[in-house]
C-alpha cells in the first residue's frame, strides 16, 4: 500500500512547483529516513535521528557529498514545511569527504566521430549539448522562444541553482534548429485543435500570470515528445519534452560504435566544451559564465586537462629522452 504520508509530501511539492526530479529525489531519501529508522514515523524522530542517518549513508554507505547534501535538503524540507519542526542549524554528523571526480574531456577528433555517430533523431541534441555546453536537463526544457537567432544564443531559465544565463549558439545549427521548430509546430498545430489539449507545462505561478501562455507555441518544448501525456493531478492532455533516458543512451552508444575508450555520458560533452574553449584561449570568467558556475573554482578543474600534466609539472622522465 502506497503511504499516505509520502504522497501527501509529493502533493505539497507538486502545488509549491518544485521539479518532478526533485520530488522523485527528496521521497526517495524521505522513504530511506524512515525505513533507516524501523518504519517510525518522521514525527517522532528529530535532530539526532537525522544525524544518525546522514553518518550512517558516509560510514556504511560511502556516499558522495552531493548525495548527502541531497538527502540532508530532502529531510530540512519534510521537516520545515511539512511537519512545521524545524531541524536545528547545528546538526552533528559525519561529513562525506569523497573527492570529486575529474571531468572526463573528449578531443576535437572523438567530439566529431561521437556526433556523426548519433542516431539523427537525436543528434541536434547532443550538438547542442557541446557546441554550447548545455546540461542533459537543460537541453531536453528548451522551449521554442529560447533560441535567439538575431544573437546567435540560447537562453537557459531556472537552471541549477535556479540562476538564469545566456549561451552561445554555433551558427551552423541555425538552419537544424529551425527545421526543428517547423518539426515542433506541427505537432503543436495538431495538438491545439485536439478539445482536451490543455496546453504545455508552464514553471511556478506563470500560468496564472499569463493565462494564455500554455497554449503559445513559443511556450512548447523545443524537444517535445512523440506522445500527449496527462497533466499530474489533472485529466488534461499535455506534451512533455523528449524523455532525458534516451538522449543517454544514445550517447552512449555513439561512444561504443566508435570505439572511444572513455566513459562517455551526456555530461562529457559539456565537460569537452569547456575544455576546448579554454583551449582555445577564451578566459576562465567567460567559460565561467558559460557553464553558470557560481564559483570559480569548479571551473578551474579543466585548467588541469588542457596543462602539461598536473598543474603544469613537466616531468623530469622528459629530461632524459
Amino acid at each position: 500500500m502506497k503511504s499516505l504520508f509520502l504522497t501527501y509530501i509529493s502533493e505539497q511539492m507538486l502545488m509549491k512547483r518544485y521539479a518532478k526530479r526533485t520530488v522523485e529525489s527528496y521521497l526517495y531519501w524521505i522513504k530511506a529516513f524512515i525505513n533507516y529508522n524501523g518504519q517510525v514515523h518522521p514525527k517522532l524522530c528529530h535532530d539526532q535521528d537525522v544525524e544518525r542517518f546522514l553518518t550512517y549513508l558516509v560510514t556504511q554507505q560511502n556516499v558522495a557529498p552531493k548525495t548527502q547534501a541531497l538527502a540532508l535538503n530532502a529531510l530540512v524540507f519534510m521537516y520545515r514545511e511539512i511537519l512545521k519542526k524545524p531541524l536545528t542549524l547545528t546538526l552533528n554528523f559525519n561529513k562525506s569527504t569523497a573527492q570529486p571526480k575529474l571531468p572526463v574531456v573528449l578531443t576535437t577528433q572523438e567530439i566529431s566521430m561521437l556526433l556523426q555517430a548519433v542516431a539523427s533523431r537525436h543528434a541536434l541534441a547532443c550538438k547542442l549539448m557541446y557546441g554550447s555546453g548545455l546540461r542533459l536537463m537543460e537541453t531536453v526544457r528548451l522551449r521554442v522562444q529560447d533560441i535567439d537567432f538575431d544573437y546567435l544564443s540560447v537562453m537557459i531559465w531556472q537552471s541549477k541553482g535556479g540562476k538564469h544565463r545566456r549561451v552561445t549558439l554555433a551558427k551552423e545549427l541555425v538552419t537544424p534548429l529551425k527545421q526543428q521548430i517547423s518539426a515542433a509546430k506541427l505537432y503543436y498545430e495538431q495538438d491545439i485543435r485536439n478539445a482536451y489539449y490543455h496546453g504545455v507545462y508552464l514553471p511556478n505561478a506563470l500560468t496564472r500570470k499569463y493565462p494564455s501562455a500554455a497554449k503559445s507555441f513559443g511556450w512548447h518544448y523545443l524537444f517535445p515528445s512523440s506522445r500527449l501525456s496527462n497533466k499530474p493531478q489533472t485529466e488534461y492532455l499535455s506534451r512533455h519534452h523528449i524523455d532525458e533516458t534516451s538522449l543517454r543512451k544514445a550517447v552512449q552508444k555513439a561512444a561504443k560504435d566508435t570505439n572511444i575508450a572513455k566513459r562517455v555520458t551526456c555530461h562529457t560533452l559539456r565537460h569537452s566544451f569547456a575544455t576546448h574553449l579554454l583551449q582555445r584561449g577564451a578566459d576562465i570568467r567567460t567559460v565561467q559564465e558559460q557553464l553558470g558556475h557560481t564559483d570559480i573554482r569548479t571551473t578551474q578543474i579543466y585548467t588541469h586537462v588542457i596543462e602539461h600534466g598536473a598543474n603544469g609539472v613537466r616531468s623530469p622522465l622528459s629530461d632524459l629522452i
